[in-house]
């Protein structure tokens, strides 16, 4: 069985100087070529993981230790944290839910308008059904009162 080899063509460019700078390859192959580019991603991963340890590893060194019983309780927005689960209003998640809702929907809207065009009349249908669908949403919310603050 023939084996593949890969080798790159040689560029010349011409240096600040004026001098033609060859470029030397060798030629390897095509296996090698692919482990030399991920050895080479291996390489640089080391080294930020090294680097992000080091200064870890420096802050931890230099950072005052002064241990109190306060430092290590929960902080709740000023009020002291209660024991268990701590129950928060349904209000929060539906608000939170009605912000992604509409979030997608400018994410699709920008693209349509842009594409208006190519899309013609049934792009034009489809949007106004999804928009359609989407205020049919908020009517329901503002009508169960989930917009009232308070």
């Amino acid at each position: 069985m023939k084996s593949l080899t890969y080798t790159p063509r040689v560029l010349t460019g011409i240096a600040s100087g004026g001098a033609h700078v060859p470029t030397v390859h060798l030629g390897s192959t095509l296996a090698a070529s692919y482990l030399q580019a991920y050895f080479t991603v291996a390489v640089f991963m080391a080294a930020a993981v090294g680097m992000v340890g080091a200064m870890l590893g420096v802050g931890r060194l230099l950072r005052p230790t002064r241990p109190q019983e306060q430092k290590y309780i929960s902080y709740e927005s000023g009020v002291d944290p209660l024991g268990g689960w701590g129950q928060a209003h349904v209000r929060y998640y539906l608000y939170a839910l009605l912000f992604v809702m509409f979030d997608v929907e400018a994410v699709f809207i920008f693209p349509w308008a842009i594409r208006l065009e190519s899309l013609g009349t049934y792009g034009l249908i489809e949007m106004i059904v999804f928009i359609v669908i989407l205020a049919l949403g908020l009517l329901y919310a503002w009508r169960k009162g989930v917009l009232r603050w308070a």
